[in-house]
């Protein structure tokens, strides 16, 4: 049996956990695709063990590498990646919801395919968890804790912006957990006037205000100069989380769920089931 793994899109903490779990159960049987869907197509494969997955297994990031693949999407790519992953009796995909979409039309060309739910945005519509979004959440709550104390030194107002692309849960939960002051999460949520109220009262009352956005809503420029006219007493500061919200070290419950994902993985292969997810579902991990 030959079995090949890819991560796909955004990396996730918890995807080196999942390959060097399945390293250990397959040995030379487990092959990895270097870069995601691009090296399907580009036919990067090389035997799992050649990335070192044990070396790495409780870090961030993926050992065998991600990538963004538009060239999935065309017929041309889609054939080439095709005829490689057809060499295989599973092909194993990490990532997020472009890459379920991967797994099902290579499905329904013949490709027996699984797939775990693996991006920090949490938002793989089939599940309620993707690996990685608790590593991010707690890396947003370590850097808001440790920025907040110098931002009430001064009465400032810090905007932190999270990661999320189009889903807000990220944003909101970090919101949440922090107690901020405030949450942009949508266009709506842009009341110039109402966020300024917020920092001038606080300000007024010797304290410090907490913003939490999300990415790709408005520019940090424009927010920032809008706001410092309407609170002109105020330094106003933009804090981007950043990448620390992915290469954070796994936390223990990401860990944990990496390692039920790849023991269903293996399940499935040993009953040598059909094309599946593997989907955490009101609170309990599940094969769909």
């Amino acid at each position: 049996m030959k079995i090949l793994i890819l991560t796909s899109g955004g990396d996730a903490p918890g995807m080196n956990k999942v390959i060097a779990i399945m390293q250990k159960k397959f040995k030379n049987s487990l092959y990895a695709c270097e870069e995601g869907f691009k090296g399907l197509i580009e036919g990067k494969i090389a035997l799992a063990s050649t990335f070192s997955p044990l070396a790495s297994e409780d870090d961030a990031g993926s050992c065998i590498r991600s990538s963004r693949c538009p060239e999935f999407k065309t017929r041309r790519g889609f054939k080439k990646a095709l005829e490689n992953a057809r060499r295989f009796d599973y092909v194993v995909v990490l990532g997020g919801n472009g890459s379920y979409k991967g797994c099902c039309e290579l499905n329904e060309n013949g490709v027996k395919t699984i797939f775990i739910p693996s991006t920090i945005d949490n938002d793989v519509k089939i599940s309620d968890y993707s690996q990685g979004f608790d590593t991010a959440l707690n890396a947003c709550q370590y850097v808001i804790k440790n920025t907040m104390p110098s931002m009430a030194a001064f009465k400032r107002c810090a905007i932190y912006e999270v990661m999320g692309r189009e889903c807000p849960l990220l944003a909101q939960k970090t919101q949440e957990k922090m107690n901020c002051n405030y949450l942009i999460s949508s266009q709506k949520d842009i009341d110039f006037e109402k966020i300024s109220n917020i920092i001038n009262e606080n300000y007024g009352q010797n304290l410090a205000t907490s913003i939490i956005i999300k990415e790709r809503l408005i520019s940090s420029e424009e927010l920032i100069s809008k706001l410092s006219i309407l609170s002109p007493n105020v330094g106003i500061k933009y804090i981007q989380v950043g990448y620390l919200q992915r290469g954070g070290k796994p936390t223990k419950k990401e860990l944990y769920f990496a390692k039920k994902f790849a023991q269903l993985a293996i399940k499935i292969i040993k009953e040598n089931k059909k094309s599946r997810a593997i989907i955490y579902k009101n609170n309990a991990f599940q094969i769909y």
